[in-house]
């Protein structure tokens, strides 16, 4: 089944703010020589309309490379976040 929006997410790293999201971005791309740094989504948390209450996503795509969820998962818990596969 071919879907139009299918971004070929591997992985969805899940952080509490901005900063922590943008910091964990930057360091992920040095730490695993990724080139670039990958993708930070905002994502408002059902039925809250305030700027405080959002969790901030990196989107790391197939294309980044291939992580294991453990080694994400311990990178990630560096600034308080976690590890989703979608």
């Amino acid at each position: 089944m071919d879907d139009e929006n299918d971004l070929n997410v591997a992985h969805v790293l899940v952080l509490p703010d901005r900063d922590a999201a943008e910091e964990a971005a930057e360091e992920l791309a040095r730490r695993y020589e990724l080139g670039a740094e990958p993708e930070i989504v905002r994502e408002s948390l059902a039925g809250e309309d305030d700027a405080e209450d959002a969790q901030w996503l990196i989107v790391l795509s197939e294309e980044a490379g291939e992580f294991s969820a453990g080694e994400l998962d311990e990178f990630v818990s560096e600034w308080d976040g976690w590890h989703e596969t979608p």
